[in-house]
């Protein structure tokens, strides 16, 4: 106590200096929280906020999910709300797109979005289309959500990316996290959408742990769709669609997080291309008819064209089924090397 009290009498500055000198203070480190448990996070909050939400999918129940994902909530919740379904894409698919028509929220996991194409008449034609349709008298709200892209190891028919499949398709949004505040942001956002809204994840990057920031924390934490987020800044544009591999060497470079694949964020990359005069696009799918073409056609078309001060360059996805050779799948994805080198392409340097 008396060495408390004399702390107590001296000026508030001296005794903050006397204690950080005495146990070396530091700054608490920052909460750290996986891309999964993100989205479990988003999940568990919203499952208990409305009642109307459910889950069903393959394995999401007793096993956790395939990629623990919904670790947990079977326990939490019971079999009403989170609910095991057969192997039947197009079945289930059509259940939950009922079960939104009659006024439910169900979120519908595919253990793969390659799987999806199972259900894709489920999801375009029974979700996407009918809001419009109905002359906007039957809102869906329903969540398509899973792991998208490549993986590793798993050849041509599980490596796929649907961000431009989907993004293709008036009546749907589409959302692509990258880091864990995103995760759990979007997911959020994408259960109380009246809409459908199809949530693309990375398999790669369930298991990455990012910082979580306070806000992220709190049960009302919520991510905009439709808007991008300017992860770093600097002289030259660089949009990310799945903003994974982010550049480490000494250019100066400004990073886009996509975050929202439609409705696509056009205003932020527009500015920004009018502030660098250079655009790099990188997406993890294939070339033809990209995110990163209908993203450079949108600049050709707008009024950021004039501001560019060379033509705009794509890393992509190689044009071929995703071989299962490790060296060849490696080769297949875009690496930190092509973003490098298109870089100092449209840099001339």
């Amino acid at each position: 106590m008396a060495a408390v009290s004399g702390l107590v009498r001296r000026p508030l500055r001296e005794v903050s200096g006397l204690l950080k000198r005495r146990f070396h203070w530091t700054a608490p480190a920052a909460l750290q929280v996986t891309v999964r448990d993100a989205i479990n996070q988003g999940m568990d909050e919203e499952l208990e906020r409305d009642e109307k939400v459910f889950l069903l999918g393959e394995e999401v129940a007793q096993y956790d999910g395939a990629y623990k994902v919904s670790r947990g909530l079977w326990k939490k919740y019971g079999d009403k709300r989170i609910i095991d379904t057969p192997i039947s894409e197009m079945g289930f698919a059509g259940i939950a797109v009922g079960a939104a028509m009659a006024g439910l929220r169900p979120i519908c996991e595919f253990m793969t979005f390659n799987f999806s194409m199972q259900a894709i008449d489920q999801v375009i034609n029974s979700a996407a289309k009918t809001y419009y349709m109905s002359g906007g008298l039957q809102p869906v709200p329903i969540v398509f959500r899973g792991p998208n892209g490549a993986s590793a190891g798993v050849a041509a028919q599980h490596s796929q990316c649907f961000a431009a499949w989907y993004g293709h398709c008036p009546g749907l949004k589409v959302v692509s996290p990258w880091n864990s505040e995103d995760a759990k942001g979007l997911i959020k956002s994408a259960i109380r959408d009246n809409n459908p809204v199809v949530v693309l994840e990375n398999e790669l990057m369930y298991g990455v742990p990012f910082e979580f920031p306070p806000e992220a924390q709190s049960k009302d934490f919520l991510i905009p769709i439709g808007k991008a987020k300017i992860e770093r800044q600097g002289k030259k544009t660089k949009i990310h669609k799945h903003p994974s591999i982010l550049v480490k060497f000494n250019l100066e470079v400004t990073v886009i997080n996509m975050r929202t694949i439609r409705p696509m964020d056009m205003e932020t990359i527009e500015a920004s291309v009018m502030k660098t005069n250079h655009l790099v696009t990188v997406e993890g799918g294939w070339p033809q008819f990209g995110v990163g073409a209908e993203i450079c056609a949108r600049i050709m078309e707008g009024p950021a064209f004039n501001f560019l001060d060379a033509p705009a360059v794509r890393v992509t996805g190689a044009d071929v089924p995703m071989p299962y050779a490790k060296i060849l799948e490696d080769n297949s994805i875009p690496q930190v090397k092509d973003i490098i080198f298109a870089i100092k392409k449209t840099l001339n340097i």
